[in-house]
C-alpha cells in the first residue's frame, strides 16, 4: 500500500471529504434558495411596475384615445430609464416608443413575455434581455410596454460563477485541509505504531510519544503508557518471583528432602519417626503459607479479589486486629497501643484489610522487640493509629526496631524481599507485598517513613462518598479474624 493510498484511506481524511460534502450541499441549497426568492422578488416588483404603468395608459387611452395614448408613450420614451415602450399599427410601423423592431414572434405574442432587444452602445448596439406585455388595440394596432431586465440575467450569472469559483476554492481548501490533517494524524499514528511494533516485540521499556498537545491521541497515549508501565511492573515482578520461587523455596524444599533421608538412614525408632515427620510437616506447612501468600499476591495483583467489598468501620477493624495481638505483644515484652478516631467508615473488603493491617501489626511485634532494638535507647513499643485526613484515611503502626534504610523502603514491597538483620525471625518476605497489594487494590498506597528511631508503616485508603447513607454511619457487622502472613 503506497503512502498516499495509506492517506486517502485514512478515517480522518474520509471524514474531511464527507464533511466538505455536506458542507457544499449546504451551501449550494443556501445560495439557490436566495437566489431563488431574489428573483421572486425582482419578478413581482417588475409585474408590479408594469402593471402600474399599463392601469396608467389604459386610462389616457379611454380617456384621449389612440391620439393621447401615442404622445403619452412619446413622453415616457424620451425619459431616460430601463422601461420599454412601444405603439405601432397594423403594419408594424412604430408610431411611438423606444423599441425601434420587433421580431415576429413578439408581434404575434400577447401578454407577458421574455424577449430579445438590441439598443446603441459605445462600439456599437448590444443585444438585451427584456420582459414586456404586448396588447392588442383596435384597428390591429399594438401597445408594448416592458422592461430592461439584462441586469438580472447579469446577476443569474455573477450568482452561478460565484457558486462554482466558491465551490472550486472550498473543494481545494477542503482537501487540502484533509490532507494536511490526515498526514500530521498519520504520521501520528505510525509513530504509535512502531512504538508499540517495539513492545510486542519484547521491549516493555518503550513508551508511545506523546506530543503535548492534550488532544484525545495525547490522553490515549498517557493511559496506554500508565497500562505499559503497570504490565513491565507485572512482569518484572512475575520475573522476581520466579527468580524467588527458584533460590528462597529451593533452600526449604532441600532441606525438607535431608531431613527425610536423615530419618531414614537412622535405625527405626518410633520417636526419631514421629519427630522427623512432625517437622517436616512444619516445613510442609511453612511452604504452603508461602504459596497461598503468593496466591493471594497474584489474585490482588490481578484484580481477581477484593469482590466482596462493603460498608465497614476500619475503626473497629483496628481495633479488633490490634486486641488479638496483645497476647503475643506481651509475650515478647512489647507495648502495643492502639488510638482510633471512630467511626471510619469506607467500602472495602474486609477479609483483605483485617489481613493487612495483621501483617503490619506481626512485622511490628517481629522486629520492634527487644532483641532488635539495636540500644537505641528507647522501650520496645508498637503503635497502632487510625484517623481521617481529608478524603482518605491512614493506619500507621509504628514501631521502634532498627527500621529500614531509605535506600531500601521501596525494594522491601516486593516479594521475598528480607533485609539482613530480619533474617532471624522467621518469615517469607511476603507480608509488606501483600499489604501493597491490598492497598492498590482499594485505591491506595503504602508508605514506609522513618519513626526515628524505628519505622512507621502508613496504609492510606480512599473514602468513598457512599460511604455514608443520608448522612449517618451505618453500623458495619463484626468481619472475620485475619490471618497474618
Amino acid at each position: 500500500m503506497t503512502a498516499l493510498t495509506k492517506l486517502f484511506r485514512t478515517t480522518t481524511f474520509r471524514l474531511s471529504l464527507t464533511y466538505l460534502a455536506l458542507f457544499s450541499a449546504a451551501a449550494v441549497v443556501a445560495i439557490v434558495y436566495l437566489y431563488w426568492n431574489t428573483t421572486v422578488l425582482l419578478t413581482r416588483q417588475l409585474n408590479q411596475t408594469i402593471d402600474a404603468e399599463l392601469t396608467g395608459l389604459a386610462e389616457q387611452y379611454r380617456a384621449g384615445g389612440l391620439d393621447q395614448l401615442v404622445r403619452i408613450v412619446a413622453e415616457r420614451s424620451r425619459t431616460p430609464g430601463n422601461s420599454l415602450y412601444l405603439v405601432a399599427d397594423g403594419d408594424g410601423k412604430q408610431l411611438a416608443g423606444n423599441l425601434s423592431a420587433v421580431s415576429p414572434q413578439l408581434w404575434d405574442s400577447l401578454g407577458p413575455v421574455e424577449f430579445f432587444y438590441t439598443r446603441p452602445a459605445p462600439g456599437g448596439v448590444e443585444r438585451r434581455l427584456a420582459f414586456a406585455n404586448v396588447f392588442r388595440l383596435p384597428g390591429k394596432h399594438r401597445l408594448i410596454v416592458g422592461r430592461d431586465i439584462e441586469d438580472r440575467r447579469e446577476l443569474a450569472r455573477l450568482i452561478r460563477t460565484t457558486m462554482l469559483w466558491g465551490l472550486g476554492v472550498m473543494a481545494l481548501v477542503g482537501i487540502g485541509g484533509g490532507y494536511w490533517v490526515s498526514r500530521r494524524l498519520l504520521t501520528r499514528i505510525d509513530n504509535l505504531s512502531a512504538t508499540t511494533r517495539t513492545i510486542m516485540e519484547g521491549d516493555l521499556s518503550g513508551r508511545l510519544p506523546i506530543s503535548g498537545s492534550g488532544d484525545e491521541l495525547d490522553r490515549l497515549a498517557q493511559n496506554l503508557n500508565l497500562m505499559l508501565g503497570r504490565i513491565e511492573q507485572l512482569m518484572a515482578g512475575l520475573r522476581e518471583v520466579s527468580d524467588n520461587i527458584a533460590h528462597d523455596l529451593k533452600t526449604p524444599l532441600n532441606r525438607l528432602r535431608n531431613r527425610v533421608e536423615e530419618a531414614l538412614r537412622e535405625p527405626y525408632e518410633e520417636a526419631t519417626y514421629r519427630e522427623a515427620l512432625e517437622r517436616t510437616i512444619e516445613e510442609a506447612d511453612d511452604l504452603i503459607k508461602t504459596f497461598n501468600a503468593l496466591l493471594s499476591i497474584a489474585r490482588l495483583e490481578a484484580g481477581a479479589a477484593g469482590d466482596n467489598r462493603d460498608k465497614l468501620d476500619l475503626a473497629v477493624l483496628v481495633s479488633d486486629v490490634a486486641e488479638l495481638y496483645e497476647p503475643v505483644a506481651e509475650e515478647r515484652g512489647i507495648a502495643l497501643e492502639a488510638e482510633v478516631e471512630a467511626p471510619i467508615v469506607i467500602r472495602g473488603d474486609r477479609q483483605l484489610l483485617g489481613q493487612a493491617i495483621a501483617n503490619l501489626i506481626d512485622n511490628a511485634l517481629k522486629y520492634g522487640a527487644p532483641s532488635a532494638q539495636g540500644g537505641n535507647g528507647y522501650a520496645p513499643e508498637v503503635g497502632v493509629q487510625a484517623q481521617m485526613d481529608g478524603d482518605t484515611v491512614e493506619i500507621t503502626v509504628s514501631d521502634r526496631g532498627p527500621g529500614v534504610p531509605a535506600a531500601e523502603r521501596e525494594r522491601v514491597l516486593g516479594r521475598f524481599v528480607r533485609l539482613e538483620e530480619s533474617r532471624s525471625e522467621p518469615g517469607s518476605g511476603l507480608g509488606l507485598s501483600l499489604v501493597a497489594a491490598v492497598a492498590r487494590l482499594h485505591g491506595g498506597v503504602l508508605r514506609l517513613e522513618d519513626n526515628d528511631p524505628g519505622l512507621r508503616v502508613v496504609l492510606v485508603l480512599p473514602l468513598e462518598g457512599d460511604a455514608l447513607v443520608n448522612g449517618a454511619v451505618t453500623e458495619p457487622s463484626t468481619g472475620a479474624e485475619p490471618r497474618p502472613t
